[in-house]
Parts: structure tokens; C-alpha cells; sequence
């Protein structure tokens, strides 16, 4: 699975690259995206269901209409997120945010970090450049009676 980070400053227009960015990677193969929410706090929709399971201790509970599942996981490691995305067999990993993470990075803006092998590209110029980016490679999973991130 690649990984292709894009960071930058809040507003910078990371989430306007990502939406160009996905159509073009999903031509090549499965896609997921992860953000960072900094210090925005995810709010689970209280009194339901899939709710209530994750408060109760579940490990994932996951949600399913007729057109999509929604899964809450319990653990806020970007290791464990990168394991369970690629278990499922997506080829790319867009990571918006996590800026002190050491995966080569793109950056939206002018934010100065390491790693950086591109400022404000163009989405051609990411998927001619994709050989450069890091490809995860999935630690040992958890046993059954070990927590993930724990």
C-alpha cells in the first residue's frame, strides 16, 4: 500500500488537493483516506446503536445502510488505522495531516517540514512522481487477546 501524506497549514487548500487527488488515484487502484482531526474531537451520534456498542467496549463497531458502513475503531495510533485499511486491500493511503509523521510528505502551502518531496503540485505531477512515495509495510497483528495500540 502507498502512502502519500499531504500537509500544510489549516486552510491551505489540503482538502481541495486530496478531492482532485482521489477520482485520479482510484483509475489505478482502492483508495482510503485518513485526517487528522488535531484537536477536533469526533462526535459519535449519541443514543444509536453503533454508538452505545463502541461505548460498551467494542473494539470496531461498524454501522451498514444501503449504501455505505461507517466504522468507529478503538485507537487513535496511525499504525493501527494503516494496518486496518490495508487488511482490506486499499492500494493508496492519503494521510492529511500528521505532519510530524516521517512518511515523505506533500505540502499545500508554505509549511516548512521534513521529508517533503513536493510543494503545491499538481495532481499529474503526483501520479508521475508515485514511485517516490513510501509503501507501508503492515506489522504483526494483534494476537486475540491483545488490544491494538496497546
Amino acid at each position: 500500500m502507498k502512502i502519500i501524506q499531504v500537509v500544510g497549514r489549516s486552510g491551505s487548500g489540503k482538502t481541495s488537493f486530496i478531492t482532485k487527488l482521489v477520482p485520479e488515484l482510484e483509475k489505478k487502484g482502492r483508495v482510503a483516506v485518513i485526517k487528522h482531526l488535531g484537536d477536533h474531537e469526533f462526535n459519535l451520534e449519541s443514543g444509536k446503536d453503533t454508538t452505545v456498542f463502541f461505548y460498551a467496549g467494542a473494539t470496531v463497531s461498524v454501522g451498514i445502510d444501503n449504501q455505505k458502513s461507517v466504522a468507529a475503531i478503538r485507537t487513535s495510533r496511525l499504525e493501527d488505522v494503516l494496518t486496518f485499511i490495508s487488511i482490506q486491500g486499499i492500494e493508496y493511503a492519503i494521510i492529511e495531516g500528521f505532519k510530524s509523521n516521517a512518511f515523505p510528505k506533500i505540502v499545500i502551502g508554505d509549511l516548512p517540514v521534513e521529508n517533503c518531496i513536493a510543494t503545491n503540485p499538481t495532481v499529474d505531477d503526483v501520479l508521475a512522481s508515485l514511485d517516490l512515495f513510501q509503501d507501508y509495510q503492515q506489522r504483526e497483528k494483534p494476537g486475540p487477546h491483545q488490544r491494538a495500540g496497546g
